[in-house]
């Protein structure tokens, strides 16, 4: 029995992390070496990726293969070790991790229109 491209959750996850990291598809396929077309067969479940193309992505993303698949809402492994932001967040409920996710994409997106 296999599970339908629907029913995944990584599109939507794959999509989400892209996001957050301010990536065009476009961007995020240069980062990985994958075709543009392929990230976008990713996104709308179209295909699903080798477990190779998954490392790349979660790589390129910097989330956890974990996050991608759904197995896990913490959405990276801490980066900087000692780093009390990424050991706090992971003990934020889900309710709260959500906000503290739609403040930090608030602050991406207003450092870089700052910039234009």
């Amino acid at each position: 029995m296999s599970e339908s491209n629907t029913d995944s959750p990584f599109p939507n996850r794959l999509k989400e992390a892209r996001d957050l990291r301010g990536l065009s598809q476009v961007e995020l396929s240069g980062r990985t070496g994958l075709q543009p077309s392929a990230v976008s067969h990713f996104e709308t479940g179209g295909r699903k990726p080798s477990f190779d193309n998954l490392m790349l992505l979660a790589e390129a993303l910097q989330v956890t293969t974990d996050y991608l698949l759904g197995r896990t809402d913490v959405i990276s492994a801490p980066i900087e070790k000692g780093n009390p932001f990424f050991a706090d967040y992971a003990r934020l409920s889900s309710a709260n991790q959500e906000v503290a996710k739609n403040v930090v994409k608030t602050l991406i997106k207003n450092q870089y229109s700052d910039k234009k």
